[in-house]
């Protein structure tokens, strides 16, 4: 791993072991926004950063068995805790740079991200490398469990313009990667970014 990953992965191993504890309550909006991506059974998905692999039984349930579902992470500590949660059963675990993807191009049906973006050292590259990894008319969904002011709360900050998930940055962003954004949603509950892989 290259030195931009080095304060990413002190975060996550600092937190792996109890990561789950801290958000016992947040299956179902995973699981509604994993749904909302509109993956179809016998896509192939791929849960960007998946951590300790929370989306992966949702994403499982939505491309069924004969789907193919990976989760990539580039910390250790959060994919031996998918493992000790029993997460490897729903997919695939690759400990990789989700910047540097070991995919074929146009391979995925889709990708979906959970606090992904504020965690890319390079958000218009790596955004544009999940989009090389991603087939035409496929589907990248960026989600967090709250909504941006809420988290900016609940971490003792204000939120400021120049947040990557703001609307005005993270379309031109996600454009400039190769995706349009489809829908936006920014609530105290929930926060989903959809978008579509250009042609």
């Amino acid at each position: 791993m290259t030195d931009d990953h080095t304060d990413v992965q002190q975060f996550f191993t600092a937190r792996a072991a109890d990561w789950d504890a801290r958000f016992p309550d947040d299956g179902p909006k995973f699981a509604a926004a994993v749904a909302e991506m509109g993956l179809r059974p016998g896509d192939t998905v791929l849960d960007a950063g998946c951590g300790t692999g929370r989306a992966l039984p949702h994403l499982r349930v939505a491309v069924g068995p004969e789907g193919t579902v990976l989760g990539a992470d580039l910390t250790p500590a959060m994919l031996a805790a998918a493992v000790r949660a029993g997460r490897q059963r729903s997919g695939t675990l690759l400990l990789t740079d989700v910047a540097r993807l070991p995919l074929r191009d146009g391979v995925l049906d889709g990708v979906f991200g959970a606090g992904l973006v504020s965690h890319l050292p390079r958000p218009a590259d790596d955004l544009r490398e999940l989009a090389r990894a991603v087939r035409p008319g496929g589907r990248l969904a960026l989600f967090h469990p709250v909504g941006r002011a809420a988290l900016a709360a609940r971490q003792g900050r204000c939120l400021t313009g120049d947040d990557l998930r703001a609307e005005p940055n993270l379309r031109p962003l996600l454009a400039e990667a190769g995706w349009d954004m489809v829908r936006y949603a920014d609530e105290d509950e929930r926060f989903l970014a959809l978008a579509v892989r250009r042609g």
